[in-house]
């Protein structure tokens, strides 16, 4: 099969669309036909894309763990799955990613694709999707009625956290660079403040819940802005500083089958939107990569 491989660290530059072997499911897996992928810009520096849980060198290594396709192999031990589903989700990071035209998944990772749903929306939906679902509600206890921030509210992440948060009845106030203002208010954001304006401190009070999908020195900050009893969770980094009488977590998205299948519910129903920045060809996810690391907005997509 055709796939796009990394051999050895040294950032996007080392990615090399060629030959690889198909892919090896193992008890409990199913084979995807690829019809698109998305990927996470920072994800060729993690550990998970070098070695597996034993600490076993896996070069070379197939990036873009989210994944949407058709099932075309189903191994024993498989529920809930059968050949020609089509099925959206998250690949192992400690396994191959779906930068190829096939790849093996736990059938456990992958939910059935609503028919209104193009490949395309699918694999921009399961790691922004699941991240903001369990960042808000699993880690934050985001509750109707509360106030949230939402760190990088116009981005692909971002934005979904917004949508979510505002259909759970909470006040929700985004941030970010002045350019995603507007797409931040259509997603669903009671108010915006521009970073590169003001201090967000400066312009909002305690709050129950910080989202961070920025990190640095943003949120470091944020801690002084979390009420007693609220939650600063991040996705970039263990906060530095933890909120007086709150909490502070760190947390790294997980697979699960129940909450990308209520995920794809809202998104077939058009409570859900993904913000899709730009779609690349297979052969070009060098490319690709380097214009998610250039700062193109929105999640960037791999069709095969």
């Amino acid at each position: 099969m055709k796939a796009v491989r990394i051999h050895k660290p040294g950032g996007s530059d080392g990615l090399v669309f060629e030959d690889a072997p198909m892919p090896s499911p193992a008890t409990g897996d199913v084979v995807v036909r690829v019809h698109a992928a998305g990927f996470v810009p920072d994800e060729l520096d993690w550990p998970g894309t070098w070695v597996d849980r034993a600490g076993r060198d896996r070069t070379p290594s197939i990036p873009a763990h989210d994944v949407a396709g058709v099932v075309s192999e189903v191994r024993y031990g498989t529920a809930g799955l059968a050949v020609g589903d089509r099925v959206f989700g998250l690949a192992d990071w400690h396994r191959d990613g779906a930068a190829a035209e096939y790849v093996a998944v736990e059938a456990r990772n992958l939910a059935l694709m609503p028919e209104s749903l193009t490949y395309t929306e699918a694999a921009a939906l399961p790691l922004s999707g699941l991240t903001c679902w369990q960042g808000l509600f699993v880690h934050g206890g985001l509750e109707s009625g509360q106030t949230v921030v939402v760190h990088g509210g116009g981005g692909g992440t971002g934005a979904l956290a917004v949508q979510l948060a505002r259909q759970a009845g909470a006040q929700v106030i985004a941030t970010g660079r002045g350019r995603a203002a507007d797409l931040a208010i259509e997603m669903g954001a009671h108010t915006f403040v521009d970073l590169e304006r003001q201090r967000f401190e400066d312009a909002v009070e305690p709050v129950d819940l910080v989202f961070d999908t920025i990190g640095g020195d943003l949120l470091a900050r944020s801690a002084g802005r979390v009420k007693p009893g609220g939650a600063l969770v991040s996705i970039t980094a263990p906060p530095p500083v933890e909120p007086e009488g709150g909490r502070a977590l760190f947390f790294i998205v997980e697979p699960n089958r129940e909450q990308l299948t209520e995920l794809a519910k809202r998104a077939e129903s058009g409570g859900l939107r993904n913000h899709v920045g730009a779609v690349y060809p297979l052969a070009r996810t060098r490319e690709a990569f380097q214009a998610k690391r250039n700062g193109i907005p929105g999640k960037v997509v791999l069709e095969i």
